[in-house]
């Protein structure tokens, strides 16, 4: 065969196209295949038939990624200013926080960029090929378009292929298009070119599995050019969204860089033209620069990410990207697979109706007359087998048939015994069903199943109590429309007694008395409906999006509550005839999405973005990476999902269960809390400590602190209470309020209000107390100012735990690490005061018992102060807000 004949594969709608005229566009021979020569020819033509990695960010230019963030930039800033004071204990502190923060982050993203590397790694290592008559297993990477390809049952199918024989093939195509049932193949011409890539049936695409029979395939897409391929592209393409934390954080270095500069430049000529010394005032202005800067908050955001996802994975959820963790805490619509995910994937027999009888759930027992009948006929019209480990195999319809009618008394291995098979006609898509024939003593009787209006079709009458009756053909297929309206997958059952089997097998399939009708799902998880209802609970919107029919994606959102029975469905036929502004218009109110495929989902997390909301998007497919990518956090099946799927998420669920989402949205918003939590402790904290220099020349008091006092109280009364902020458990009915709104600063309800009256509440009370050691001619008027600073930071992180419950309700002890952090920095800090080594750096003096107490008293006004605030939060009197239940 010569390429020169050979067309470019990707230019046609091969599933349009007779078998015959494939075989001749592309130069090949069903029975030939390819020679040597030409393989060699097509693969410098095509390529090898592997993935494209696409854009690859190295090992360094991530970890130089690390240090662009504007709060790690500050912090730089802050080292080399310590550095200019002398200070090598605070450039210490400061470059291992900016070191750890690298490495975390660092590793978190490397992992990430194995998305793509994933796909490539799904290729399967060898394929069956026939080239110059012979069949041979050849590396599936050599395989070139024209190239016949062998399948059966096991197969992964290793490049896309125009079917050219099929033997009751069924491919498992899930992973591509989300449908959970397995699909008939064919190799009949479809004549509507555009079509969804489940309903081209002849054709098989690279990455799915072959779960029965036999066919072969002539190669028309290696590589790229595959919809894998393009798959790969799609999630090459798609760049990672920056977490709200993270938008929010760099907003606030920026913010905060451009405050404290002002702020010191302010001081530095207030001293200036008050007389005071350069020198002195210039490197207090430095140190208050460093002071101001909370370094301790990216160490603060690690580490509470951290902890919180060592503790999620103790609830089966796994986190790839520590930032994934907050994001839950955003989240506000959670775009859900069904198969798998929200449902059991294994399908279940849920009614039958048999006879005249009224449609029933499936008997447990033993079943006798019409039911036993009907049974019988599922449990010898199947070809599923139970191996020697007692586990079912084959199509997951068929063994849901064998296990209903092994519960019904009737055991396939046991009427097979006396009813063996003797003949069959297989299903196929055009013929939509299964007929088998078997021997009953002298006599034959004949089973059929499969598309009710197909059965139906074929029958005279039917069967009931009372012996065969008339047919009533519409009342049969209205009883089964009912059914399938209800989100059943629906078979239709007959048979026919015969004396001798018919020249022509085909003719048993005529004359036949109807059976009845069976109903089959794929059931809800138990846990799926409390999920979804906490989730709504939370203020988090549930959307279903799946590739199944749209009547059972109706159906099973009605049962789980997240979408009514009058709410529309959306197909992805009408997604895509819809505009992305009618989309983005409708979008908010659509709950479940059928029969949609990669670039739909995409659509759909976009139009919910320029919606301004933030989206958890589940999947376990590689039909789902993209979106998984594109999504704010991406959440990936850790049992039934791919590699591809979980490479590409932001979080893995290791039970695949639905409501181990719920913990994790509850473990983001505490540990954005907490986050919060140190902002509020350490901007309070900061503004304090500049006030209390700032206003001090102003009432013609001396400068009331040294730069080394600054740069302790940064260092001990920020750092070691405000890391162990990040272990404050969650306030109660913390799930029973929405989500934080997209846009929301992390200043918001109050919080800068709140910093700003208990900065100046600890600036007048340190101050206050400077002016009345001076006015008495008490010599320790410094060392006790820098007291009072000090032990108001303590006294304010006890009341800051909570932003509105009263610490006499949390407990004392309830955060034991603060407690022992607030106890080490105590003792710190009188170490200062009275360890003549200590003492001496810090320039400080012995207090006395009453100066020591004095100091204390004055300190526990802001814990008092602060705890009248939350009363007032509490009561809805202050910040516009509203009491909680």
């Amino acid at each position: 065969m010569s390429s020169d004949s050979a067309v470019e594969p990707t230019a046609h709608s091969w599933h349009t196209l007779e078998v015959q005229r494939v075989l001749d566009m592309l130069a090949s021979s069903a029975d030939q295949g390819l020679s040597a020569d030409e393989v060699r020819t097509r693969i410098a033509q095509h390529g090898p038939n592997v993935l494209a990695e696409g854009r690859k960010r190295g090992p360094m230019r991530i970890l130089l990624a690390q240090f662009t963030d504007v709060m790690v930039l500050v912090l730089i800033g802050a080292a080399l200013v310590a550095s200019f004071l002398g200070e090598p204990e605070d450039i210490v502190a400061i470059v291992a926080v900016v070191v750890l923060n690298a490495v975390l982050g660092f590793a978190q993203e490397y992992r990430a960029e194995r998305a793509v590397s994933a796909l490539k790694a799904m290729a399967t290592p060898a394929a069956r090929a026939r080239r110059s008559a012979v069949d041979a297993i050849v590396p599936s990477e050599e395989l070139v378009p024209g190239d016949i390809v062998l399948l059966e049952a096991g197969s992964i199918v290793p490049a896309d292929l125009r079917l050219l024989t099929a033997h009751r093939l069924r491919v498992d195509e899930a992973m591509l298009t989300g449908e959970s049932q397995p699909v008939e193949k064919t190799i009949d011409p479809i004549a509507k070119p555009d079509l969804a890539l489940g309903d081209k049936r002849n054709m098989a695409y690279k990455g799915t599995t072959v779960v029965y029979g036999r066919g072969l395939g002539i190669v028309i897409a290696t590589g790229m050019g595959t919809e894998l391929g393009r798959i790969a592209a799609l999630l090459r393409d798609e760049d990672e969204t920056r977490t709200p934390l993270q938008k929010r954080l760099s907003r606030f270095g920026r913010n905060l860089a451009v405050a404290v500069l002002t702020l010191c430049a302010v001081i530095l000529i207030a001293g200036l033209l008050r007389g005071e010394d350069p020198v002195r005032m210039f490197m207090t202005a430095l140190s208050l620069a460093v002071a101001a800067i909370p370094e301790a908050l990216p160490a603060v955001v690690t580490i509470s990410l951290a902890f919180g996802a060592r503790k999620m994975v103790r609830q089966h959820a796994l986190i790839r990207r520590l930032p994934a963790v907050e994001t839950l805490g955003s989240v506000t619509y959670i775009c859900t697979d069904k198969t798998g995910t929200l449902t059991e994937n294994r399908m279940r027999v849920e009614t039958v109706q048999a006879g005249d009888l009224p449609t029933a759930p499936a008997p447990a027992g033993a079943a006798g007359g019409a039911l036993a009948l009907i049974f019988e006929a599922v449990a010898l019209n199947n070809d599923a087998t139970r191996g020697p480990d007692g586990e079912l195999s084959g199509d997951p319809t068929e063994t849901a048939l064998y296990r209903a009618a092994a519960s019904a008394g009737r055991d396939k291995s046991e009427v097979e015994g006396r009813l063996p098979r003797v003949a069959e006609l297989p299903f196929s898509s055009e013929r939509a069903r299964m007929t088998t024939v078997h021997r009953d003593g002298d006599s034959f009787i004949a089973y059929s199943k499969g598309a009710p209006e197909r059965v139906l079709a074929s029958c005279i009458d039917r069967f009931t109590t009372g012996g065969t009756k008339a047919l009533d053909r519409q009342a049969a297929l209205a009883d089964a429309e009912r059914m399938a309206l209800s989100g059943l997958r629906v078979l239709g059952v007959a048979m026919r007694r015969l004396t001798s089997l018919p020249s022509r097998l085909e003719d048993v399939e005529s004359e036949q008395t109807f059976l009845g009708l069976v109903g089959l799902m794929d059931p809800p998880r138990r846990e799926a409906p409390d999920a979804v209802a906490l989730c709504q609970t939370a203020g988090i919107r549930v959307v279903m999006i799946t590739g199944d029919h749209p009547g059972t994606a109706r159906a099973i959102a009605g049962q789980l509550g997240i979408a009514a029975v009058e709410d529309a469905v959306i197909t992805g036929a009408e997604l895509t005839a819809m505009s992305d502004e009618d989309l983005d218009a409708r979008v908010q109110h659509l709950r479940v999405y059928a029969r949609v495929d990669a670039e739909d989902k995409l659509r759909i997390v976009k139009a919910l973005h320029q919606r301004g909301e933030y989206v958890a998007m589940t999947g376990d497919g590689v039909n789902d990476a993209p979106a998984l990518r594109r999504a704010d956090i991406g959440i990936a099946m850790g049992m039934n999902g791919t590699d591809v799927a979980r490479e590409a998420s932001d979080m893995v669920l290791l039970d695949d269960n639905f409501a181990t989402i719920v913990n994790a949205v509850r473990e983001g918003r505490r540990i954005y809390d907490n986050i919060r939590r140190f902002v509020r402790y350490s901007l309070s904290t900061n503004s304090g400590e500049i006030l209390t220099l700032f206003i001090a020349p102003f009432i013609g008091l001396p400068l009331p602190l040294l730069p080394i006092h600054i740069l302790w109280m940064n260092l001990v009364t920020d750092g070691l209470p405000g890391l162990a902020l990040a272990a404050e458990p969650p306030e109660r009915n913390i799930m029973s309020r929405p989500p934080r709104r997209p846009a929301e600063s992390i200043f918001a309800d109050g919080l800068w209000q709140h910093a700003s009256w208990v900065g100046l509440l600890m600036a007048g009370l340190a101050l206050g107390m400077q002016a009345w050691a001076i006015h008495i001619g008490d010599a320790h008027w410094q060392s006790m100012t820098f007291t009072v600073l000090t032990l108001s930071s303590l006294s304010h992180v006890l009341a800051v735990r909570s932003e509105r419950e009263s610490l006499f309700q949390q407990g004392i002890t309830t955060n034991r690490p603060l407690l022992g952090a607030i106890l080490l920095t105590f003792g710190l800090q009188m170490a200062t005061l009275y360890v003549p080594a200590f003492s001496r750096q810090f320039k400080t003096t012995p207090l006395t018992g009453f100066e020591l107490l004095g100091c204390i008293g004055v300190a526990s006004v802001v814990f008092v102060a602060v705890e009248a605030e939350k009363w007032l939060i509490r009561s809805g009197r202050l910040y516009g807000t509203r009491p909680r239940q």
